[in-house]
């Protein structure tokens, strides 16, 4: 009797022992992921964190991820990174992967994730001041979005307001793609869609550019 339980004993340890090996987190010390240093906030980490905050104006270290941005984002299935994770990148520092990455420039500045957020941060503000550092810096992840926003930040500062024929025009001869949706040119012109000439407001919108400019020098 006593060499069965001993035997039993010896074969519920083997047990055990083979379920701490597969169950156990000390068995993921093997892990790749396991084996890095962990993530240390040090000053520069902070510093990028602290820089997003002051040129959005938004409480970015608020955030506590509950989701809600990236699941009402439209563009967030074509994003690498969505907004929820990018808030976390910016409040861990991780400047070259919020930078370099090319959800910032898919946003579209629809305001849903701004509207869902309930700590009331500005997320699509905060999406704006990272385009801007990454212009500033020449990180352009995704070349034909930023194509499209010089062309129509250059077109606004021409007319004063989106004059459609010259953007197009400018934006197919910077991109490369010279006939892209031309054919679809005579069914807006007579729809009255495209207009034949432009805005005359560039005189009041020219000062705002001059203004912003010299915010940035």
């Amino acid at each position: 009797m006593q060499q069965a339980i001993g035997n039993r004993q010896s074969a519920t340890h083997g047990v055990d022992q083979q379920e701490q090996t597969h169950d156990h987190p000390a068995s993921l010390v093997s892990h790749p992921e396991a084996t890095k240093a962990p993530l240390v906030l040090t000053d520069t980490y902070r510093f990028f964190l602290h820089e997003v905050i002051r040129k959005s104006g938004e409480r970015v270290d608020w955030c506590y991820q509950c989701g809600k941005c990236t699941a009402g984002c439209p563009v967030a299935f074509a994003m690498d990174i969505d907004p929820a994770r990018i808030m976390r990148l910016v409040q861990l520092g991780q400047k070259e992967r919020v930078i370099n990455s090319k959800a910032i420039w898919l946003c579209i500045g629809c305001q849903t994730c701004t509207t869902r957020c309930p700590q009331e941060i500005d997320t699509a503000r905060v999406m704006d001041a990272l385009r801007e550092m990454a212009w500033r810096e020449g990180r352009l992840a995704d070349k034909e979005v930023a194509t499209f926003f010089r062309a129509f930040l250059s077109n606004l500062r021409r007319y004063g307001r989106i004059f459609e024929p010259v953007l197009v025009l400018q934006y197919n001869l910077q991109s490369g793609h010279l006939f892209q949706d031309a054919d679809k040119a005579p069914l807006l012109f007579s729809k009255g869609k495209l207009l034949l000439r432009p805005s005359k407001n560039s005189v009041s919108v020219r000062p705002i550019f001059k203004r912003l400019e010299g915010q940035h020098r």
